[in-house]
């Protein structure tokens, strides 16, 4: 058990990490251009009632004093209140969190589900027509934007053959799911194309290891020699990849949703910075920063469960 003595030392590692990012967040979305009191007010306000919404939101305070207000707000558990929507950013984001949360985990899933096999065909034809396949189509998606996908899958599914919604979220279970296949596999196969690169080399390397040779000297066969013992130890590296991709992972679902119309935190996100809703900005850059966190700890985790051998 001392392998997983870092699971009590590693969360006050991330305390600095969650601080800076509050910093960096706080500042840089008071320097987007523009004023949250006029956007609300519109062009013709009045002097005087700019000055009531800034005293109102605290907006007249010093920038140092507002941060002050900000991180003491997020001790007691809140995160202020939204200018746009008129209620508490928590609840505001905990609405908006299914969706995005949906998004994510099914986008991770399809992603391993299309790399596993494609890695596992090119690193078992190494050299031949399958495996210069499989890495010309993964160096060619690595190049297509996230927005360009999903609106090439829409044409495709939607406009064409009219199998798939466009946009939206549904209510019941199955119009949830049918809202998440485009947007998700917008997402997978823009993922797969990393971890299938990294999974075919891993791949490789482990059909030579010494565990590879033992097996096949003790007359296994090629296939349960590749699916018991390379596959397992291919995924390692493959697994802290991911956790690494988590932020891109992120980052590519608030352009999917967007695309896509699935209300979820990402749009949530874009709508706050064109709006200049400072509070809903901040809110959901700690939701995103936290998640992100979180996901590298349990990589950890799984990585150290999976190979006695990591020390972290």
């Amino acid at each position: 058990m001392h392998r997983y003595k870092f699971v009590l030392t590693r969360p006050l590692q991330f305390l600095p990490v969650i601080f800076g990012i509050s910093v960096i967040t706080f500042v840089l979305v008071r320097l987007i251009p523009g004023d949250p009191a006029r956007n609300i007010l519109g062009t013709r306000a009045t002097p005087a009632a700019l000055a009531s919404i800034r005293a109102q939101y605290g907006l007249d305070q010093p920038m140092w004093l507002q941060y002050f207000y900000f991180i003491k707000n997020l001790g007691n558990g809140e995160m202020g209140k939204s200018i746009l929507y008129k209620i508490d950013v928590l609840p505001l984001i905990s609405t908006r969190i299914e969706p995005t949360i949906a998004l994510v985990v099914t986008s991770v899933i399809l992603s391993i589900v299309i790399a596993v096999p494609m890695s596992a065909i090119a690193a078992r034809n190494v050299g031949r027509a399958p495996d210069h396949i499989v890495r010309v189509v993964s160096t060619f998606g690595i190049g297509f934007p996230p927005f360009w996908l999903g609106l090439m899958l829409i044409i495709l599914f939607s406009v064409q053959l009219g199998v798939l919604p466009v946009s939206g979220y549904g209510t019941s279970i199955g119009e949830k799911i049918a809202h998440l296949i485009l947007p998700a596999l917008t997402v997978a196969l823009s993922l797969s194309t990393v971890l299938t690169r990294s999974l075919r080399a891993a791949m490789i390397e482990s059909l030579k290891s010494d565990v590879a040779t033992a097996a096949r000297a003790r007359g296994m066969p090629e296939g349960i020699v590749f699916w018991r013992h390379v596959v397992p130890n291919s995924l390692v590296p493959t697994i802290n990849l991911l956790a690494v991709n988590i932020g891109w992972l992120i980052g590519g679902t608030v352009v999917v949703e967007s695309v896509f119309a699935l209300p979820g935190m990402g749009q949530l996100l874009v709508r706050a910075i064109f709006s200049r809703d400072y509070m809903v900005v901040q809110g959901v850059a700690m939701v995103f920063a936290c998640a992100t966190v979180l996901v590298n700890f349990l990589a950890d985790i799984v990585t150290v469960a999976a190979d006695p051998r990591v020390r972290l």
